[in-house]
């Protein structure tokens, strides 16, 4: 059996949670034993011996962390799991680096991690080689982190399947942001009408941004996707090192509040239509894109021109789109579909989830 234990079961983590308890039921279960033994969020935790039963786990905020749960303590209950005996992974559900610097002392005690968090991967260069080292051994603890770029798109682990089989990376182009994607889809593109702060308003309007849209616009998020990366592609980026475009006006970045910034943005609409009809102009559209450059090892988060018949240019909706140019796929290797989102993202989590009880031959007993 295969232990889980899930840190901070928000909309990512409900949404594993509810695919585990699906799993629990169907007819495959035997051939793929994989249980949640364990849950904590900021307040209440939980920690079984034996896995909870389906029915717990489909009302989980009250039945597992209701009442009876015990108070939150991070170290106590990564103790407990480190106790269990059978393999155990903590998927770590937070975007929070406090957590993510945890994963070196998990992984000294013999606990597996899957998580969608990009901190650890993204942030202080030694706690990247850290887990790296505590992961390397060939029968010791994993690290897998597939949704932290993509959601549950096969980025990371086609980017692996290339380095390890000694495959040259000469560029890493992608469209990271669903959020990025869905604005310059809508406002770059022959024939658009809407303005540029009208499309900020109904991607914040329809959830698609932060409730702060200058946390999208900033580039922040695409810039940790390009450094992990640029990271598992064997160069050592940092957020600091790279070439990083803000596209929040500069006014607007200290504004006291989203409510401010989005009442003036449209003062800024002249501004970013200059732009998108230089680019209609040429034959091309905007988008907002992040670069690992093999050559000089380096990496960038713009807001780029590419011409029509681009699969840049063609994307819908929030896709997100990563293009890989090696040495055996000088006509770019390339990735498609739904980068965002808790249920793919959740979907992501659960494939790492089996990689690691196939690896390790977790069986029912």
């Amino acid at each position: 059996m295969l232990n889980v234990a899930i840190v901070g079961p928000g909309l990512v983590g409900g949404a594993l949670i509810e695919q585990l308890a699906a799993h629990l039921q169907s007819p495959r279960f035997g051939s793929l034993p994989i249980a949640i033994v364990g849950l904590i969020n900021s307040k209440k935790m939980a920690v079984s011996a034996a896995p909870f039963a389906a029915s717990d786990l489909g009302d989980w905020k009250s039945r597992i962390l209701g009442d009876a749960a015990g108070s939150a303590d991070m170290a106590q209950f990564a103790d407990s799991l480190a106790k269990l005996g059978a393999p155990t992974v903590v998927v770590d559900c937070t975007s929070s680096s406090t957590v993510a610097e945890l994963y070196p002392e998990w992984l000294a005690r013999g606990l597996h991690v899957v998580t969608p968090n990009k901190k650890a991967f993204s942030s202080d260069l030694s706690l990247f080689r850290k887990i790296q080292a505590l992961a390397g051994s060939p029968r010791g603890p994993s690290v897998y982190h597939e949704a932290t770029v993509g959601a549950g798109l096969p980025v990371l682990s086609t980017l692996n399947d290339l380095v390890r089989t000694g495959d040259r990376i000469e560029k890493i182009e992608g469209i990271f942001s669903g959020t990025l994607s869905y604005l310059f889809n809508n406002f770059s593109a022959p024939g658009a009408t809407q303005t540029f702060s009208e499309c900020v308003g109904v991607a914040k309007a329809s959830g698609y941004t932060e409730p702060d849209p200058r946390d999208d616009l900033n580039g922040m998020d695409v810039a940790r996707k390009v450094t992990i990366l640029g990271r598992v592609a064997g160069f050592e980026l940092g957020i600091d090192t790279l070439d990083v475009e803000n596209i929040v006006p500069e006014a607007l970045r200290s504004v006291a509040s989203a409510d401010e910034f989005m009442s003036r943005l449209p003062e800024y609409d002249d501004h970013f239509a200059q732009l998108n009809s230089e680019a209609l102009a040429s034959g091309s559209v905007l988008r907002y894109v992040g670069c690992v450059d093999g050559a000089s090892g380096q990496g960038s988060v713009k807001l780029m021109r590419y011409p029509l018949d681009h699969p840049f240019a063609a994307l819908k909706g929030s896709d997100n789109i990563i293009a890989f140019t090696t040495a055996r796929f000088p006509s770019p290797l390339i990735v498609q579909g739904s980068g965002a989102g808790s249920a793919v993202t959740a979907f992501g989590i659960f494939s790492d989830l089996i990689k690691i009880c196939e690896r390790f031959g977790a069986d029912s007993k």
